[in-house]
């Protein structure tokens, strides 16, 4: 999960650039993409850049509310997910996830 958000994390998401530039035996060097990442604090599509753990947070805020409404002595009951931010779905988007149900 970590690796397919890596272009929304401070994480490395450009091994192949990033495995060019270091040496055999030295500590892997940062990607220029990632420490792009690192000074601007934006990604790519200029979206605030997370920690793995302040992504999940973000994400722990999307909501199912189960609404009950009543009119003329009916009632009904429906499901209501709340609309992801920007940040939210490009993540689900990342992973491949989708909030709406197709059962």
């Amino acid at each position: 999960m970590r690796s397919l958000l890596a272009p929304m994390l401070f994480d490395e998401d450009d091994w192949e650039s990033a495995h060019q530039q270091q040496e055999s035996v030295v500590k892997a060097a940062k990607s220029d993409r990632t420490r792009a990442k690192a000074r601007t604090k934006r990604t790519a599509d200029n979206l605030p850049v997370h920690s793995f753990q302040t992504l999940l947070a973000d994400l722990g805020t999307i909501a199912h509310n189960e609404i009950l409404a009543t009119m003329e002595g009916a009632s009904w009951v429906f499901d209501k997910i709340t609309q992801p931010t920007i940040v939210q779905q490009k993540a689900l988007d990342l992973l491949g996830v989708s909030l709406i149900c197709t059962q």
